[in-house]
């Protein structure tokens, strides 16, 4: 606006006569020009008659717009020459350090470290020992410390004031990037930061939440909180890249968007509704990265991705911890248990398959390493790429949909407290437990149906699945009160996390890790029985054994009477065929009329008929099985060896072999000298001496047992057994075919009987080993009847058994 002054000469008498300045007539005021009334002027006609005035001006002094464009612009600078349009430039001053609450045991550390450096440099003596040592020190604290975090330190990490922010990640991965301002109606929020970049010879929009590096900075971009201008910024240059086939990659860094009362008028809810309705139509890929901390619908308005990432110690929240311990404990005290309630962690959250992976930071967090973190960011985003690049359109927006659909679950059966907590500090979370007499109640009245099974082939229906998972959960409630019981719970935790995480990152588990694991589930075992509840625990488990017993009896009924009636259904029309009818009973004519009363009073014509007959209808038979996928195995003569003549061969083999061996019949004389010597009171030093030799033999005996071809014989014998037990024979038919029916994915059922039928196949096989004496057959390996015995009468102390042991006589094969 100008400030003008004008002299005007030779205006008209009726106005305000000729000596009156112009600009005593034309000052303005509310009601008209000074000295004349608006509606006098209305009527008046100016009429000049000179033309020689002046007008003079003066232009109001403002502020010089500082265009960002360099004099002498570098074109090697990051993120390429078009950066320097961008006002975010790196900052005069080194930002402080600051220690975070829980680093502060650290300090002292780095002060020693600080105080011998100070030391050596006056002195000049060399402290490079103790130096590296210190740090050595600090290194493995800091490793500690940053391996255990908790989820409220986290969540400091993640709003630290020197974390990189999107802008500083941008520079350090991108080539060329320049960005794009302005929501096209009419305001350009600084707290949401767009423009086109490239990565590796790739475009790609990228759009991010930015906050400020200092305190000027924060307030110029608002803490990172999004008007709805900022919102519909982004939503314009997400369909721009949608319309141009860019990739979108969004950076998440916001405690919520900007919830003020301008922002309430202008649509705040309606920006951030329209942006999660639209992400979901974009045709390109979109990749998120939580690089702080993702709050509530400000982060979420653009995270709709294909991938949610996040990095290592950023947050991802509904509310933040602050704020739920407001709501649910009344204190923002509460701020670590609720942040450890709401499971906001990037850990957590993959595991409850929100976020899709994570990023690594390096020890100290993102600020420690800000270009080694961008690094990473870098090699996902491209790795990422590669693989969403591979679906076409429909694939992609299916792939989104399905993340998100695919979030949360429920549980049914637990039942909730008719009393309402008015406070939810004290509220009871424990599973219900069902009332001991009312299971022993429910246990008998199975048995009773479990004896009417055996007596019935129709198995009855066992409504056994709820109350088996009832208890199953009562027996998980009982472990976890037994390892808080025996002081183990952060323990478990700790473990827990480090094996979470390694398995997050698609690592192999660390095989100290495997150890540690293995310590604390010995340690645990070796104090159960001191838990208070161990009592509790072993009933529980006891009658979950018996549950799932009568459980598989139930299903092993049900499956054999649904064998039988395909077997009788797939029997009883070969059997009912007219032709075999017709056949079986001339058959029965004519053997009543030869009046044989039994089978070698036949000729051996009408045997050769019976015969033919038989096989007949056993081929029939066979087929019809066969069609209904059995496999038929037929018998076969075996004349294989008894029990007796079994054990009597391999025996003779062994004393064979131990008759050929002059070692093993040297040491064996000389134990029997030992214990002569050492009589019925041995010394530890006799002791140690029969030991050392009883351990010679038996080394001696197994290395001449697999030399020789005598093991090879002991298996054929085994196997032998196996052929001629038509039991054995016939349980393995029926796994095969239970494996067949199950397929490549067997159901719960499926598994169950497969595992019993080998368990039994199992205890079959041992008894048969059993009854054909295998299992005792290094008895006699040293001597009839332990001839050693009366040899010599100093070894009286002796027992049969305590002398085979020392000769390592008794040897189970399985």
């Amino acid at each position: 606006m100008a400030a003008a002054s004008a002299s005007l000469a030779g205006a008209s008498a009726s106005l305000a006569g000729a000596s009156a300045s112009a600009s005593d007539l034309l000052r303005s005021s509310t009601s008209g020009f000074s000295g004349v009334p608006l509606r006098t002027l209305g009527k008046g006609r100016l009429v000049l008659k000179r033309r020689d005035f002046t007008v003079g001006a003066k232009m109001r002094k403002v502020k010089k717009h500082e265009y960002p464009w360099p004099a002498n612009p570098d074109p090697n600078v990051k993120g390429g020459v078009l950066t320097h349009l961008s006002y975010f430039k790196p900052l005069n001053e080194k930002s402080k350090p600051v220690t975070l609450e829980f680093e502060k045991p650290l300090l002292d550390l780095q002060k020693k470290i600080i105080d011998v450096r100070k030391m050596a440099n006056e002195t000049g003596l060399d402290f490079s020992d103790q130096i590296l040592s210190l740090e050595s020190k600090y290194q493995q604290a800091l490793k500690d410390l940053y391996t255990h975090l908790t989820p409220i330190q986290r969540v400091n990490i993640a709003r630290h004031p020197n974390r990189p922010t999107f802008l500083d990640h941008i520079f350090n991965i991108t080539e060329k990037f320049v960005e794009l301002h302005g929501d096209r109606a009419g305001y350009d929020d600084p707290a949401i930061v767009t423009g086109l970049g490239t990565i590796d010879g790739r475009n790609y929009m990228f759009i991010g939440h930015q906050k400020g590096r200092n305190t000027k900075e924060n307030i110029q971009r608002n803490f990172g909180m999004p008007t709805p201008h900022g919102y519909r910024k982004a939503l314009r240059l997400m369909e721009y890249a949608d319309h141009h086939g860019f990739p979108i990659v969004t950076f998440i860094d916001t405690p919520g968007a900007y919830a003020d009362v301008r922002s309430e008028e202008l649509g705040q809810g309606e920006a951030i509704a329209q942006n999660l309705r639209s992400m979901f139509g974009l045709k390109v890929p979109i990749i998120s990265i939580v690089i702080g901390e993702g709050g509530s619908g400000g982060a979420l308005a653009i995270g709709c991705a294909n991938k949610l990432l996040m990095l290592e110690n950023a947050v991802f929240y509904v509310a933040s911890p602050e704020a739920c311990a407001a709501i649910l404990w009344k204190s923002a005290k509460a701020a670590p248990k609720a942040a450890e309630k709401l499971r906001i962690t990037a850990p957590e959250l993959c595991k409850l398959q929100i976020a899709d992976g994570i990023i690594p930071e390096p020890l100290g967090g993102a600020h420690a390493d800000p270009e080694w973190t961008s690094k990473q960011i870098k090699k996902t985003i491209n790795e990422t790429m590669d693989e969403l690049s591979k679906m076409n359109t429909e694939d992609l927006l299916k792939h989104r949909m399905l993340k998100y659909r695919k979030i949360g679950g429920f549980q049914e059966g637990i039942p909730i407290d008719p009393k309402r907590k008015v406070n939810m500090k004290k509220r009871d979370l424990s599973i219900a437990k069902i009332p001991d007499a009312e299971l022993e109640v429910e246990i008998e009245k199975l048995k009773q149906q479990v004896s009417e099974v055996k007596e019935s082939s129709v198995p009855p229906k066992l409504d056994l699945d709820e109350m088996m998972q009832q208890l199953e959960r009562e027996v998980d409630q009982e472990y976890s009160e037994a390892v808080k019981g025996a002081g183990l719970t952060d323990k478990l935790l700790k473990l827990r996390e480090e094996v979470s995480k390694a398995n997050a990152d698609n690592e192999t588990i660390d095989p100290l890790l495997k150890d540690e694991v293995e310590k604390l589930r010995v340690e645990f075992e070796q104090r159960l029985q001191a838990a208070p509840n161990y009592g509790r625990l072993q009933t529980k488990l006891n009658r979950l054994k018996e549950l799932s017993k009568v459980k598989h009896l139930s299903a092993t009924k049900k499956e054999a009477a649904t064998l039988k009636q395909e077997l009788k259904m797939k029997v009883d029309p070969v059997l009912n065929d007219p032709k075999i009818r017709e056949k079986f009973e001339a058959l029965k004519a004519e053997i009543e009329d030869a009046g044989a009363s039994s089978p070698s009073d036949l000729d051996d014509e009408l045997k050769k008929k019976i015969v033919e007959f038989r096989k007949e209808v056993d081929s029939q038979l066979v087929s019809a099985l066969e069609s209904a996928g059995f496999e038929v195995i037929g018998e076969q003569d075996r004349q294989e060896p008894g029990a007796e003549e079994l054990k009597e061969e391999i025996e003779k083999q062994i004393e064979s072999l131990v008759n050929s061996s002059d070692d093993i019949k040297s040491m064996i004389a000389q134990l029997k000298s030992e214990v002569a010597k050492a009589g019925e009171t041995p010394d530890s030093d006799s002791k140690n001496r029969i030991d050392a030799l009883a351990q010679k033999i038996k080394q001696s005996l197994a290395e001449a047992i697999d030399s020789s071809s005598l093991k090879e014989e002991i298996e054929k014998k085994i196997q032998s057994l196996v052929n001629s037990s038509d039991d054995i024979k016939s349980m393995i038919a029926q796994l095969k075919w239970e494996v067949a029916k199950a397929g490549e994915t067997p159901d719960s059922d499926s598994k169950n009987r497969i595992d019993a039928l080998a368990q039994k196949i199992k205890q079959s096989l041992a008894e048969a080993i059993d009854s054909s004496s295998l299992k005792d057959q290094y008895d006699n390996l040293v001597s009839k009847d332990v001839s050693l015995k009366h040899e010599d009468p100093a070894e009286d102390n002796l027992t049969a058994d305590e002398l085979r042991m020392k000769v390592g006589a008794n040897r189970n094969i399985s």
